[in-house]
């Protein structure tokens, strides 16, 4: 084979490659915009008591079986932001976004909006007080 027969194939696979990536990003997007609206939808504000924070594997988390079936494999080799936490008489782990993550603070009680198991924003630090 001659050299432009070679540069054209090259070409053609790279062409090829660019826009199946630009495909997979376009969908990546589309899924992660979905799973934002169900977010939206289904949060709730609660007081929680912060007891600890850390980057972890999703596997070394207090999880149930059900939440550790629909995780992909992916998360469970990733270290992802788990916060542990005091939901009324209840200590649950909790996954939240790395930007949330840093602003959380630990061993104080945080209004946040959860959705499920997802910290999805902080309200405030502190919950408001009730006067009598």
């Amino acid at each position: 084979m001659e050299w432009p027969v070679l540069y054209g194939i090259l070409g053609v696979v790279v062409a090829v490659l660019v826009f199946l990536y630009i495909r997979l990003r376009k969908k990546m997007k589309n899924r992660a915009e979905e799973q934002q609206n169900l977010v939206e939808q289904h949060k709730q504000t609660v007081s929680l008591l912060i007891l600890d924070k850390r980057m972890d594997k999703i596997t070394n988390a207090n999880m149930p079986k059900s939440v550790m079936e629909q995780v992909p494999k992916v998360y469970k080799l990733k270290k992802v932001p788990l916060v542990k936490a005091k939901m009324g008489p209840q200590v649950m782990d909790f996954l939240c976004e790395e930007s949330i993550f840093d602003k959380i603070p630990v061993k104080k009680s945080v209004n946040v909006e959860i959705a499920g198991i997802f910290i999805a924003g902080i309200k405030s630090d502190k919950p408001k007080s009730k006067k009598k």
